[in-house]
């Protein structure tokens, strides 16, 4: 029985390899994001389209995702590496997950990240409509509220060559030169 059970457990074991080895997903052409909306810590209501002109990072997680946990305090790093530079990284989990916004608080706090900016996803709505089922999920979307990309895994977010790299998708792709 146990020779039975042990290649499926191990295959699943390797099957949720969290890290995001192969780099970022950049789309030929940008779509269009979904505009469902998503709440802040007061509970209001909030959607993409209300960071147009910015480049935003949409980090979806869980507070029941290990490598999500993980890497909260480099997330933080990077969000204090990259103040007032046109970028934006907002942390979606979803709402079941949690009873207040203090609580999500809380836990940003104990795991070194008390400078995000958090949202929760009702009904994991917003996560479905960008066809996402894991965490971390990251959706890089452009300045128009296009989506252009997308990073499935961990990521190191304070590494210098990912800030640099993230600045680059920024001037390339953030912010198109087509503007409106």
């Amino acid at each position: 029985m146990l020779l039975k059970i042990l290649p499926t457990v191990l295959a699943l074991l390797f099957c949720f390899d969290a890290n995001a080895k192969s780099g970022p997903n950049i789309f030929a052409y940008s779509r269009p994001a979904p505009q469902t909306p998503v709440y802040d810590k007061y509970g209001q209501k909030t959607s993409l389209e209300d960071f147009k002109g910015e480049m935003v990072l949409a980090v979806f997680w869980s507070r029941h995702c290990v490598p999500c946990i993980k890497e909260l305090d480099n997330l933080n790093s990077f969000v204090n590496q990259i103040k007032d530079s046109g970028i934006r990284v907002l942390i979606i989990s979803p709402e079941e997950e949690w009873t207040t916004a203090f609580e999500q608080k809380e836990l940003l706090n104990k795991y070194g990240a008390p400078d995000l900016d958090y949202y929760t996803d009702k009904d994991g709505k917003l996560a479905g409509d960008f066809g996402i089922f894991s965490s971390p999920h990251t959706v890089l979307v452009n300045q128009l509220g296009e989506e252009f990309g997308r990073i499935s895994g961990v990521v190191d977010w304070d590494d210098e060559d990912f800030i640099e790299y993230v600045y680059q998708l920024k001037v390339k792709y953030g912010y198109p030169e087509n503007d409106e």
